[in-house]
């Protein structure tokens, strides 16, 4: 009854939100369209409010689901812009005003849906260089991408940037680090995605684990098998030693509540470096603790749209970028894709290329 009780809550104040923008929005409208009709547009406008819940019925009704990834975008920025323009108009006493401002807010929204939509499709590489304790050895050069959360609006082209770049930088092994699809792993096949991922050839090899969004998708032996077709290595809670040069563990996501210690996974080093994959950064303690030379996560996609990274910051001991904690090198990637809306505002897509030096132990 209670969690009737709180849906019931929240819906009633979803609806109530969405039921102040509308009329903000179609004021501005009906400023300069007679034929504006208020019955019309306020169907139109819950049908847009509630796209996203529509598309969930199932794939036919993809549009829906598309249409309601923008729609998150628009709301999220719609509930900073709208209010203020509603403040001016009555603050300011013009002709036109309604109009005037109105116009002055739709072009903010819009070039924030511009720029957003670079800084989501125009991915960029970050690079870094780091120095571990091993015995002596070449560079080990990895590249590290997460959050591609492969589906529709982060399809096949878009990854195709990721295996060109990565392609580019020619290096050892690849990583990927979660969230490889958008919960259903189904677009991955039908789209031909996996003749792209196909494509990266390290030397290495190619090595991913689970995501949180894997687990909502509830396909997780598909997703394995498409993967391990494509050349991807789906490592779950499991520790290997790759090429006689590390070793790397991949843990399951913390979703999956059965998931083995990190203790239980720690490999015998023997002068190797250890690597970890763990596509959620929630124990930056445990690493440091069993001596991991580095620790790779994603996740978090910095906040994806301002000012969210406010609140990854205050989850998230780690929510971006790189930490040295004594002798743990830690990174978490924004991610290469993103989640609902394919819009980046305050992060940008990306991933990391890391060159892992070695010095003899003391």
């Amino acid at each position: 009854m209670k969690i009737l009780a709180g849906i019931g809550g929240a819906l009633l104040v979803y609806t109530s939100l969405i039921a102040y923008l509308g009329w903000a929005v179609y004021s501005w409208l009906a400023s300069f369209w007679e034929g504006a009709n208020p019955w019309v547009f306020a169907v139109l406008w819950l049908v847009v409010a509630y796209s996203y819940i529509i598309g969930r019925i199932g794939h036919k009704w993809l549009g829906f689901t598309i249409l309601g990834s923008y729609w998150f975008a628009f709301l999220q920025y719609a509930i900073l812009v709208i209010p203020v323009a509603n403040v001016l108009v009555l603050a300011v006493e013009f002709m036109d005003d309604v109009f005037i401002i109105g116009s002055a807010a739709a072009i903010i929204l819009l070039v924030i849906f511009i720029v957003g939509t670079y800084l989501a499709y125009s991915p960029v590489v970050r690079n870094l260089e780091i120095t571990v304790d091993g015995k002596e050895a070449d560079p080990l050069h990895m590249v590290i991408g997460s959050d591609f959360h492969l589906g529709v609006l982060s399809g096949k082209s878009h990854l195709q940037r990721f295996v060109d770049k990565t392609n580019a930088l020619d290096p050892d092994v690849v990583f990927l680090a979660g969230d490889l699809v958008d919960d259903d792993p189904v677009w991955f096949a039908r789209y031909g995605m996996g003749e792209v991922m196909a494509q990266l050839h390290p030397s290495l090899g190619v090595y991913g684990v689970l995501g949180n969004h894997e687990y909502y998708g509830k396909k997780i032996p598909l997703l394995v098998r498409l993967m391990e077709k494509s050349g991807v290595n789906i490592l779950r809670d499991e520790t290997i030693l790759v090429g006689n040069r590390f070793y790397l563990t991949g843990r399951e996501d913390r979703t999956n509540g059965k998931r083995h210690p990190l203790a239980q996974l720690k490999p015998e080093k023997g002068g190797m470096p250890w690597i970890i994959m763990d596509h959620t950064p929630s124990d930056l303690k445990k690493p440091v603790e069993l001596d991991a030379d580095f620790h790779m996560s994603g996740h978090t996609h910095k906040g994806q749209m301002w000012p969210n990274h406010l609140l990854t910051r205050r989850i998230f001991e780690l929510d971006y970028g790189y930490r040295l904690i004594k002798k743990t090198h830690f990174v978490v990637s924004s991610g290469f894709g993103f989640w609902g809306p394919p819009l980046r505002i305050g992060s940008r897509s990306e991933l990391w290329s890391v060159k892992m030096n070695f010095r003899p132990s003391s």
